[in-house]
C-alpha cells in the first residue's frame, strides 16, 4: 500500500504542472493554432459536416425505402351483424345474429418504396453539393477573418508592450529630472515653478503609464480569445514588435496582380448565382410527372385467443406490387408564378455577383493605396522619433545649464511623447493595412 504514494504524488504533481502550463507563439504558430482551436472555425467545421450529413440525407432519398409495420387488434366487444334466418334453417323473413372474424388478429407488413422517376430529386441532389459548397466557402471566409484578427490582435499585445516600455523609459528621465531640479531649486538655480512643472509631467506620465498597462491585460485576454484559449491562460510572445514590422513592410505586394474570380467573397457571390438558378429549375420541375413503384409482403393471422408465437397459429401470407404515376395538369398558373419569383431571384442574384465584382476591385485599389500612405507615414514616424529624441536630449541639457525654461522643456518632451505615439501607431496601421491588402488581394 505504500508504494502506491509516491504514484499518486507524481500524478498530482503532473497534473499541477499541467494546469500551470503556458502557451508560447511565433506569429505563424498563433495563426495555426487559431485555424484548428478558434471557437468560431470549429463550429465552421462542424457547418461542413452537417453539410456532409445532409447531402447523404438527399441522396439516400432516392435510394430503396423499406419500412415495416405490426399490427395488433383485440376485440374487446365484437361487432354484431344480421343475416337473413333462412340462411342458416331459420324462420324465412326473420334475420339472425352472427359475429364475423376471430376475437384477436394480427398483420406483419414489409414493403420497400422505390423511386422510379422524380426530376426534384434530380434537382435535389445537385442542391445538395453546392449548399456543401457553401459551407466550405463559409470556413475559408472564416479561417480569413480569424487570420487578420489573429495578426491585429498579435499586433496590439506587442503594440501594448512597446508603448509601456517606452513610457517606464520616460518616467525613469523625468524622476531623475526631477531629482535634479529639486537640486537645483534647494540651492537657488531653478525655480519652485520649473519643479512643479517637472511633476505635472511626470503625472500625467503614470498616468499614461497605468492605462497601457491596464491596455495591455485586456489585449491579451483579446488574444486568448482570438486563438481559443482561456483568457486567464498565460500566453508567451515570441516575436518583437520589430520583427512584426518588418514582416509587415513588403513593397511588392503592391504590384500584386488582382485576379477576381479567385477572391472568396466572389466565389460566395456566384454559388448563389448556382444555387438560385437551381431553384429555377426545381421549381420547373414540378411540372414534371414522378413515377414510384412499391412491393410489399404482408403474414396476417386471426384466433379467439392469443397464440400468434405458437405452433397452433396460423398465418396467411399475401404480397402486392404496384407503380405509381402523378401527371401534373393544372395548379391555376401557381407553378408559372413560383418559377418566374425564381428567376426574378436569380437576375437579382446576377446583379449582386457583378457588384460584388467591382466593389472587390475598388477594395484592392483603396487597400493598396492605405497601405502604401502608411508605409510612407511609417518612413516618416521613423525619422521624426530620430529628430524628437535628439532635440529632447538638446533641450534638456539646455535647461539644466539654466540656457532654457522648464516651460520649454515641458513642450519638448510632449513633443516627443507625441511622436513616440506617432511611431507606435505608424507600425501599427503597416501591419493591419498589410493583412487588410492580403485580404483584398485574397493571398491566404
Amino acid at each position: 500500500m505504500k508504494k502506491t504514494y509516491p504514484l499518486l504524488f507524481l500524478l498530482f504533481m503532473s497534473i499541477a504542472v499541467k494546469a500551470q502550463e503556458s502557451f508560447s507563439f511565433t506569429l505563424d504558430e498563433a495563426i495555426q493554432y487559431a485555424l484548428q482551436n478558434n471557437y468560431t472555425v470549429r463550429n465552421a467545421a462542424l457547418d461542413i459536416d452537417a453539410a456532409e450529413k445532409q447531402k447523404w440525407e438527399a441522396t439516400s432519398f432516392g435510394f430503396p425505402q423499406i419500412d415495416g409495420t405490426v399490427d395488433y387488434q383485440n376485440w374487446l366487444k365484437q361487432a354484431v351483424t344480421f343475416i337473413p334466418a333462412e340462411i342458416v334453417g331459420g324462420t324465412p323473413g326473420e334475420f339472425e345474429e352472427v359475429v364475423f372474424g376471430a376475437k384477436q388478429n394480427m398483420n406483419a407488413t414489409v414493403t420497400l418504396n422505390q423511386i422510379l422517376f422524380d426530376g426534384s430529386y434530380l434537382v435535389g441532389l445537385q442542391s445538395a453539393k453546392t449548399f456543401l459548397k457553401i459551407s466550405n466557402l463559409a470556413k475559408e471566409k472564416t479561417d480569413q477573418s480569424i487570420r487578420e484578427a489573429v495578426i491585429n490582435a498579435y499586433g496590439t499585445v506587442l503594440i501594448s508592450k512597446e508603448t509601456i516600455l517606452i513610457l517606464e523609459k520616460n518616467k525613469e528621465v523625468l524622476e531623475k529630472n526631477l531629482f535634479e531640479t529639486r537640486a537645483l531649486m534647494e540651492n537657488g538655480f531653478a525655480e519652485e515653478q520649473d519643479f512643479e512643472q517637472q511633476q505635472i509631467t511626470l503625472s500625467n506620465i503614470n498616468n499614461e503609464l497605468n492605462k497601457a498597462t491596464r491596455l495591455e491585460f485586456i489585449s491579451r485576454q483579446m488574444f486568448n480569445l482570438t486563438l481559443g484559449i482561456p483568457i486567464d491562460q498565460p500566453v508567451l510572445l515570441t516575436e518583437t514588435l520589430e520583427n512584426l514590422a518588418l514582416r509587415s513592410t513588403d513593397l511588392n505586394i503592391v504590384q500584386t496582380q488582382f485576379d477576381v474570380e479567385n477572391h472568396i467573397d466572389f466565389k460566395i457571390a456566384d454559388n448563389k448565382v448556382e444555387s438560385d438558378a437551381l431553384l429555377v429549375k426545381y421549381e420547373k420541375t414540378k411540372g414534371m410527372p414522378t413515377l414510384n413503384a412499391f412491393i410489399n409482403y404482408s403474414q396476417f393471422a386471426n384466433n379467439n385467443n392469443f397464440i400468434f408465437f405458437e405452433n397452433a397459429g396460423n398465418w396467411f401470407n399475401s404480397s402486392l406490387f404496384g407503380v405509381s404515376l402523378k401527371v401534373p395538369i393544372f395548379s391555376s398558373l401557381q407553378r408559372s408564378a413560383r418559377t418566374q419569383q425564381a428567376k426574378i431571384n436569380l437576375t437579382q442574384s446576377e446583379i449582386l455577383r457583378n457588384e460584388t465584382s467591382e466593389q472587390l476591385k475598388l477594395q484592392v485599389s483603396t487597400a493598396k493605396n492605405k497601405y502604401q500612405f502608411a508605409l510612407d507615414q511609417f518612413q516618416t514616424s521613423s525619422e521624426n522619433l530620430v529628430l524628437a529624441e535628439r532635440i529632447a536630449e538638446k533641450e534638456q541639457i539646455k535647461f539644466f545649464e539654466g540656457l532654457s525654461s522648464s516651460i520649454n522643456l515641458t513642450n519638448v518632451q510632449n513633443q516627443l511623447y507625441r511622436t513616440q505615439q506617432d511611431y507606435i501607431q505608424s507600425i501599427m496601421e503597416i501591419i493591419q493595412t498589410k493583412v487588410e491588402l492580403e485580404n483584398a488581394l485574397n493571398l491566404f
